[in-house]
């Protein structure tokens, strides 16, 4: 994986005036733009698509030094017009084109970036693979911002305003594996940009055959193979960091990669204060 996403930093460099495809790349290394976007994400701390606009305008500096057509220089670049390219340069530089024109800067630059794998090994991954059938998941959900470190704040307000007698209700629904009640996250942005919005839903997993309560809302889950990862510490700190490991250790590592489907956190047991938990994270995943 690492070496696939240093050759897509190579097709970007060699094509920042072009709307590149991303899944179309993807697929010609081997692989998913589905998944390559989200390990883009994950090791880079950046969507593949702001990577592109920040070198874009990291190289378009340059081109502003001397009498050229702002326009030309936009065209260049992908933009049709020097507003829409005025934008992508003031978002990432913080100043306008003409200020640089006129003044030679601040210019914040964009590095090319390289991926390198550093094995370390001194941590084993507790992770298992199994097959699941199809199944559902239940509960209630709500469209939440993605946030990458902390407690989110809309996902606590949400299971908050459930009643305790919900809980117990949905615990009663569980029939299926993963068992208990679930933290689901579904239609997230392949980029995994922080401030996306995702599907959060508080619930439980139930055979593809039972019959659903009409005031619960339901995802479909296709049958397929899933790494279940499992964590113990701090919450949501260990949570937090298993996801980061996932991408930067586990994947590189293992002839697996993810396909679109919902992530589950099932809590398997908790502190009262849930200050510290152990839990499982499940993620849908296919042979690379």
């Amino acid at each position: 994986m690492i070496e696939i996403l240093n050759r897509l930093i190579d097709e970007i460099e060699q094509h920042l005036g072009e709307d590149l495809d991303i899944d179309e790349l993807a697929a010609a290394m081997g692989t998913t733009g589905y998944h390559a976007r989200r390990m883009f994400s994950s090791l880079a701390g950046m969507p593949v698509s702001d990577y592109v606009r920040r070198r874009r305008m990291t190289v378009a500096a340059a081109d502003l030094v001397g009498d050229e057509d702002l326009l030309a220089v936009a065209v260049r670049y992908g933009y049709g017009s020097t507003e829409a390219f005025g934008r992508a340069f003031r978002s990432v530089h913080g100043v306008s084109h003409g200020f640089v024109r006129r003044h030679g800067g601040p210019l914040r630059s964009q590095p090319l970036l390289r991926f390198r794998l550093t094995v370390e090994g001194s941590t084993p991954v507790d992770a298992r693979i199994v097959a699941r059938p199809d199944f559902r998941l239940i509960g209630h959900a709500a469209r939440v911002p993605l946030i990458h470190e902390g407690v989110n704040p809309h996902i606590q307000r949400h299971v908050e305003s459930l009643p305790a007698s919900e809980h117990e209700r949905l615990k009663g629904l569980s029939n299926t594996s993963p068992l208990g009640l679930l933290q689901v996250s579904a239609g997230l942005d392949p980029d995994y940009a922080e401030g996306s919005e995702l599907t959060y839903l508080h619930g439980v997993a139930v055979s593809a055959e039972t019959r659903i309560p009409e005031d619960l809302d339901t995802i479909v889950v296709d049958a397929g193979m899933w790494v279940i990862f499992r964590t113990s510490g701090a919450h949501p700190e260990a949570l937090q960091e298993a996801y980061a490991a996932s991408a930067t250790e586990w994947f590189p590592s293992n002839p697996w990669r993810l396909r679109p489907g919902p992530s589950i956190v099932s809590v398997l047991d908790r502190a009262p204060d849930f200050s510290t938990s152990t839990c499982e994270i499940w993620f849908p995943i296919e042979r690379a």
